[in-house]
């Protein structure tokens, strides 16, 4: 059976076991990307459950305009996102999509240039949200339009978080000489 025809399954009839099929398939990948985020391993667990009760809830919304993948990453996100929000009573900006930025005046060099130990301290520096976005392009590797269907923003928009978060980490690395 596809994964197409278990989703279909499982909106039509609630069928549990369809759904412990995309458990076991989604359950791993949710719980490193939570703990990426959070760097908890009991919180990520928790996060992990949570966000399966929120797909369960909300496969009816699914409607195969991504793939699933997208999806579930796009809700994982976006509730680690939240969560830490909440936890960490932090207010974020809305960064202004419509403008067109060009390309990134930090080199992807630089931030290779940074050691594991210091980028590690630099990255629990910045706001969950530029981690995120510098992790989906270099962690997890996602392209530019997975980004932008994840995070339901404009190209534009992508590249200049991104932009402005690998500008954050370079900063704090020079400070941190």
């Amino acid at each position: 059976m596809t994964e197409d025809e278990i989703i279909k399954r499982l909106v039509h009839s609630n069928d549990t076991s369809a759904f412990s099929i995309l458990y076991d398939k989604y359950a791993d990948k949710i719980y490193y990307k939570c703990l990426s985020l959070v760097k908890d391993k009991q919180l990520a667990q928790d996060l992990t459950h949570d966000i399966f009760v929120k797909i369960f809830i909300s496969i009816k919304k699914f409607n195969f305009q991504s793939s699933f993948a997208t999806w579930v990453y796009r809700i994982t996100y976006n509730f680690c996102i939240d969560f830490l929000r909440k936890q960490q009573e932090q207010h974020f900006t809305r960064l202004d999509e419509e403008e067109d930025y060009g390309e990134d005046d930090v080199g992807d060099e630089e931030l290779f240039a940074i050691s594991v130990d210091k980028l590690e301290v630099i990255l629990a520096q910045i706001s969950a949200e530029d981690k995120a976005i510098l992790l989906m392009k270099y962690q997890d590797e996602l392209s530019l339009k997975d980004i932008m269907q994840t995070l339901d923003i404009s190209e534009s928009a992508v590249k200049m978080r991104i932009k402005r978060a690998k500008e954050k980490v370079v900063n704090i690395s020079k400070s941190i000489n």
